[in-house]
């Protein structure tokens, strides 16, 4: 460790760097801000911080590292989930002279240069994203090094690493392992926004005993909170966005909760001279730099507002957003604040929205019960596992257990985390660690949800303070009403749109035409069918007139499959419309897809469509054995397996295009089990059609 620094006053040291990260002169440290410095640089302990959205967490731990490098100390290690905001963090850190470097998965080909930097100890801040934590690679090459020469830990959005917080990523859990290798006297410091006394209790335990917890108050002055009952179908919503978002302050987000109507409502806006942006989670490198860019321009103040899903929030250094919409209610009021808190961080004056749908609840459900595979499913991957003399890839996996391949890959990173399993070179296997089922700690979490769930729905209903609610949800009471929120005014924000601009919206959402990609390789792990499906045997792209359950038609193909064992007329008309201005190529004829379930439902929409187009109707395919419906069934293997054998084609096969109709489109393989057997009988190309897509 160098000594050539002499200290005689850390506080104006510390000072001094605040105001260079800052830009400015005048700046003055917040409560716990320099308590938190000081305790990871002359203390060298553990913090844990959990203070409100623009609180000024990033700057303990930029002015930390700062001023342990200044005294001999190795760089700070951050791991962080942001992996399209990291960027952001690498231009604060070079306001203080910080020499930043970024791991993760959009810059794999500079990986050995800043590994080589770090070993010549030219890297002051390693950022990492979580999911570098799951690649053996990593773990086996970067972390024994990063845990011996490491000058300080740093966990951002230290929530995830808690199950029974709102974001949980099983790769967190492999922070607590690693420091618990760490040396004697290495600071740790984990940050957030959204943390209950639960949460807190759970990452306390996580990060050691000896712990230093800075909890701020989180309410926020000026944030003006509403939430608006009367715009349930999403009409009307729509309409109220395009009709009022152009006189909100500033600019702002709208969170949607799934991603089909995070494209919806930007290209509403757009069609209403409204520039927006959309961010959602995922995507290739250039994805990432794609919204990379976007965030910058919205950053800027050039555009008006950006669309996204939670994948926007954490992390997301705004201080002037004017407004935060919620196009849906979101399941938590963790959840919640932390996203609404992105508004005026640095403003007198901002607006918190929350436009409740019908929706909801479907919603919100689904994302409860698929947060954890059932006792069953995961016994099951395990009995597979350990009754194979040989490692197990994912696909084979699939093959036997009904699991998405995305949940089949999320419970092998939980077990490997808890040591149950490992991966190695030709798949997965067991560990001869025991392992048992969580199941009272996972009934508590759902349990635990539920309450949240319900508490948010008595958050709509309100009638008093909403900031009050929410701060006693995070276990933090507000002595006194805020005073702004609608229930305090007494009025809301904005006017209503006009029953033209709700027609508008309304034709809108009719028009949610899906496109869909033909499958074109058996899926993996199956002994028949294999391999890539020949090019006279795939289907062509299809389209289906709406989502599975979406507004707009919808409620009709619900109302028809489900009840009435018929379709309306003007959804038949509505999909023939659809059949005109979509499909290219001109069709000659068209056939159907049989269900032994509801023999006469298909065949006489088929039969309707094809008086309505005037093509003939040749029913050539028959079912021959039954099969559970293929929403049922998780992954490729097991919906390819549910149906193989199941259709034959009979009878004369005209040669010309054929238009395949079928009324629920959902895994897609049936389509193309159906086609490929089409194709094989003399069909020209087959162009699969369908009332909804439930993909």
């Amino acid at each position: 460790m160098s000594d050539t620094l002499t200290i005689t006053d850390f506080d104006s040291e510390a000072l001094a760097h605040l105001r260079a990260l800052t830009a400015d002169p005048t700046a003055v440290f917040r409560r716990g801000q320099l308590e938190a410095i000081r305790a990871l640089v002359d203390d060298r302990s553990r913090v844990l911080v959990v203070e409100r959205t623009g609180w000024g967490k990033s700057a303990v731990y930029f002015i930390a590292t700062r001023m342990l490098r200044d005294r001999g100390f190795g760089a700070s290690f951050l791991v962080s989930p942001l992996i399209a905001l990291m960027a952001n963090q690498v231009e604060s850190a070079a306001r203080m002279g910080l020499r930043a470097a970024v791991v993760n998965s959009t810059n794999r080909e500079a990986w050995d240069e800043i590994r080589g930097r770090l070993e010549a100890d030219e890297i002051d801040l390693l950022l990492v994203s979580e999911q570098r934590l799951n690649n053996p690679e990593f773990r086996r090459d970067w972390m024994p090094e990063l845990g011996s020469r490491v000058g300080l830990v740093v966990v951002d959005e230290v929530h995830c690493i808690s199950d029974w917080g709102h974001d949980f990523r099983p790769h967190y859990r492999r922070i607590a392992k690693f420091l618990r290798m760490l040396p004697v006297g290495v600071p740790v410091i984990g940050c957030t926004a959204t943390a209950n006394d639960r949460v807190v209790a759970d990452v306390q335990s996580q990060l050691g005993s000896d712990l230093l917890t800075i909890r701020g108050p989180l309410g926020r002055d000026g944030l003006r909170l509403e939430v608006h009952t009367d715009k349930r179908h999403p009409d009307k919503r729509l309409a109220w966005l395009a009709r009022n978002i152009p006189d909100l302050p500033g600019t702002g987000i709208i969170y949607c909760l799934v991603r089909r109507d995070v494209e919806v409502v930007a290209e509403f806006l757009r069609g209403h001279g409204i520039e927006c942006g959309t961010y959602m989670g995922g995507g290739d490198l250039t994805e990432v730099d794609a919204k990379a860019a976007m965030l910058r321009r919205f950053l800027a103040n050039e555009i008006k507002c950006v669309v996204a899903t939670s994948a926007l929030g954490m992390g997301y250094d705004k201080p002037d957003v004017g407004f935060v919409i919620h196009y849906q209610v979101p399941q938590s009021a963790i959840a919640y604040y932390q996203q609404v808190g992105r508004a005026g961080r640095s403003l007198t004056e901002s607006y918190g929205i929350l436009l409740a749908g019908a929706e909801d609840r479907d919603i919100q459900d689904w994302f409860i019960e698929s947060a954890f595979p059932s006792q069953h499913d995961v016994e099951a991957v395990i009995e597979l596992l350990e009754e194979s003399e040989e490692p197990i890839k994912r696909g084979q996996i699939a093959a036997r257990v009904n699991l998405s391949t995305g949940r089949i890959d999320g419970l092998l990173v939980q077990l490997e985390v808890e040591g149950a399993v490992e991966k190695v070179s030709g798949g997965w296997q067991r560990t001869s660690a025991p392992w048992v089922y969580p199941k009272e700690r996972v009934e508590r979490v759902n349990s635990w949800r539920r309450e949240e769930q319900a508490a948010m729905e008595r958050y709509v209903e309100l009638d008093s303070c909403r900031m009050q609610f929410l701060r006693d949800q995070l276990d933090d009471p507000a002595p006194e009403p805020c005073g702004v929120c609608d229930v305090c005014r007494g009025e809301r924000f904005g006017i209503e749109a006009g029953v033209s601009l709700e027609q508008e919206a309304d034709d809108r959402l009719r028009h949610d035409h899906v496109s869909f990609e033909p499958r074109k390789r058996w899926p993996a792990g199956l002994d028949d069918p294999k391999g890539s499906i020949g090019k006279d045997r795939v289907v062509e792209p299809g389209w289906c007139l709406t989502p599975w359950g979406a507004a707009g038609w919808g409620p009709l193909v619900k109302q028809g499959r489900l009840v009435d064992g018929r379709f309306a007329p003007e959804l038949v008309e509505a999909l023939c419309e659809m059949i005109s201005e979509r499909v290219e190529q001109p069709a000659q004829w068209i056939t159907f897809v049989p269900s032994m379930g509801r023999p006469e439902l298909v065949p006489s929409l088929a039969a309707e469509v094809g008086r309505i187009l005037g093509l003939p109707v040749h029913p050539v395919v028959d079912k021959l054995r039954h099969s559970e419906p293929q929403r049922s069934m998780r992954n490729s293997s097991t919906q390819v397996s549910n149906i193989w054998g199941s259709f034959e084609v009979s009878g004369e096969v005209p040669p010309g295009v054929c238009l395949l109709v079928d009324d629920l489109v959902d895994s897609r393989w049936t389509v193309t089990v159906v086609g490929s057997l089409l194709r094989a009988a003399g069909s020209g190309p087959v162009i699969p059609v369908g009332l909804a897509y439930g993909g």
